[in-house]
């Protein structure tokens, strides 16, 4: 490769957008620069990479767990793929469950110093989660914070006066201070952030060995011959993950499955379904919609 490349970590817990914010940077990208995706998701059956690559941006996914787990393989493996692809600029989204600077760890380290320019990595936050000791005692959610150059309070339109000033209150506490922070909605990331230059220093000395499940190097998009359907669960740090793969001839009701969907208690929901009322092309014009944690 003749230059490094420009990289930003973009990590945050469950739910916080992390997604929704980089589809919008993907939006924004200049239309002669090549952009590449390396995309780890808790659960067996990825989604997220599907709705990136209607982008056009170059995915690799990490499904099932952690992808700093097993001395960083498996994103090592997903790193080195895309890298072959020459990208103009590379974006890692870890697992709402990962471990950041495992992550920064190895974008920093020997193998990869050569070929990646690691910048500002970002923490989305949903202010909210300042309020609920759910989050806050969550040594993932503290560390993802811990570990970020610029942190982003999403869904503001979402939050009272109390959840801004508890972001705020957390913000002026924090030693040395974030190089940048913005309160937004709906992911809307200032482009100019992928280009802040990270703090030296921060990232872990060694890769740690973590304890999470991977049953496949690759997410699963397609079914056995004669198989109906697959169902593949996921399980660590207290949450579980199920997913369930259809195949393309079957078409569900769009009215029954929202309010099915809408009827669970849930720490995310997310769907892309063939229905009655598909409405974009993406994935052969299947309609995909996206909840978030309902009380």
């Amino acid at each position: 490769m003749d230059q490094r490349v420009p990289t930003n970590i973009i990590t945050g817990f469950l739910g916080v957008g992390k997604t929704t914010a980089i589809l919008n940077l993907l939006k924004e990208k200049p239309a002669d620069q090549k952009w590449a995706v390396l995309v780890n998701e808790f659960g067996e059956i990825g989604i997220d990479g599907a709705m990136m690559a209607d982008q056009g941006a170059l995915i690799k996914e990490v499904p099932g767990g952690c992808m700093c787990c097993t001395a960083g393989v498996p994103m090592s493996v997903g790193i080195n793929a895309l890298l072959r692809q020459q990208p103009d600029r590379l974006i890692i989204e870890p697992t709402g469950l990962g471990h950041p600077k495992q992550v920064m760890a190895t974008l920093t380290s020997e193998q990869y110093r050569g070929y990646v320019d690691l910048k500002a990595t970002i923490a989305l936050v949903d202010p909210r989660n300042f309020s609920d000791s759910k989050y806050t005692s969550n040594q993932n959610f503290n560390d993802q914070l811990d570990s970020a150059d610029v942190v982003i309070g999403n869904k503001v339109d979402l939050c009272q006066v109390h959840d801004i000033d508890a972001f705020n209150d957390w913000l002026t506490n924090q030693t040395p201070p974030k190089v940048f922070h913005k309160l937004v909605k709906n992911g809307q990331l200032p482009f100019e952030l992928l280009d802040i230059e990270r703090r030296k220093g921060d990232e872990a000395t060694r890769i740690e060995t973590h304890h999470h499940h991977h049953a496949e190097m690759e997410p699963q998009f397609q079914l056995a011959p004669g198989e109906p359907f697959a169902r593949k669960e996921n399980k660590g740090q207290g949450y579980v993950s199920c997913g369930w793969l259809f195949g393309a001839e079957y078409q569900f009701d769009f009215d029954k499955v929202f309010s099915l969907l809408s009827a669970l208690n849930a720490e995310r929901i997310k769907a892309v379904l063939n229905t009655d009322k598909a409405v974009t092309p993406l994935m052969l014009q299947m309609a995909w919609c996206r909840l978030m944690s309902l009380p």
